[in-house]
């Protein structure tokens, strides 16, 4: 698959950036001194610890070279390098681990947060927030699409239930926050929820496309947004975008 393009995904930085710092305002952990930014992408999320913790050691992961020589040049400051989150494990439990939008496209999350829960210092906080949206019309209508065009479905699975995660990161030795918000984003036409979604969702239906199947997938995705959002009184579109949010305290 293609690298991902930190300019692509950037395009609506202040949308994607506010979970990460509803996230972040959540964390409460003033003495933390070590941080890891599990799926960093462009570090935009790795600057709202930066801003939390100045005088903190910040390490950000990725598995994109490209997102990680954006995040590099952002924050000299702060220590990026290519990893697998599914097998990450540091030399030092860390204070805090915080995961914005990365964890959905991992697998086997029963095994996953416990793997990370004891990644954990006594006190550590483990920050989650994942795109809860595999039923909303954006990726049902991705799915119809490639099942129409005969092309492969993206191989992310729907998140677990909230109960799940709470019982996973309990038995972990955790104490648990959860909740759901959903944000309603005004874009200006169908088309920008397709701009929104090449650098996220669309990424694994579209890189294995030549150009004209490519074209031929947007082009239909397109029809069937605009009559799944349809335009609002001013013009534009509300596409609801639910998230899920998790806040875990390893127990002393």
């Amino acid at each position: 698959m293609q690298d991902w393009n930190p300019a692509l995904y950037l395009q609506f930085e202040a949308e994607r950036t506010r979970p990460a710092a509803e996230l972040a305002a959540r964390i409460h952990h003033p003495s933390a001194a070590t941080f890891t930014d599990l799926g960093c992408g462009p570090g935009n999320s790795t600057a709202l610890l930066r801003n939390l913790a100045p005088k903190a050691t910040i390490t950000g992961l990725d598995n994109s070279p490209a997102m990680l020589e954006k995040a590099s040049a952002a924050l000299p400051d702060c220590h990026f390098e290519e990893a697998d989150i599914a097998s990450w494990q540091p030399a030092l439990k860390q204070d805090v681990i915080f995961a914005n939008a990365s964890l959905q496209w991992i697998a086997n999350h029963k095994q996953l947060f416990p793997h990370l829960a004891a990644q954990l210092a006594d006190g550590g906080v483990l920050a989650v927030q994942m795109p809860d949206n595999w039923q909303e019309p954006t990726h049902t209508l991705m799915r119809q699409v490639a099942d129409e065009l005969g092309i492969s479905r993206s191989s992310r699975e729907a998140l677990l239930t909230a109960q799940e995660y709470y019982d996973l990161l309990a038995e972990s030795g955790c104490t648990v926050d959860i909740w759901r918000t959903t944000y309603f984003h005004v874009m200006p036409s169908a088309r920008a929820i397709i701009e929104w979604l090449r650098s996220t969702g669309l990424r694994p239906y579209l890189n294995g496309l030549d150009a004209i199947q490519q074209e031929e997938f947007v082009e239909r995705y397109h029809q069937l947004l605009q009559r799944a959002y349809r335009k609002q009184h001013d013009g534009n579109v509300l596409m609801p975008f639910p998230r899920l949010f998790i806040v875990a305290r390893k127990v002393a």
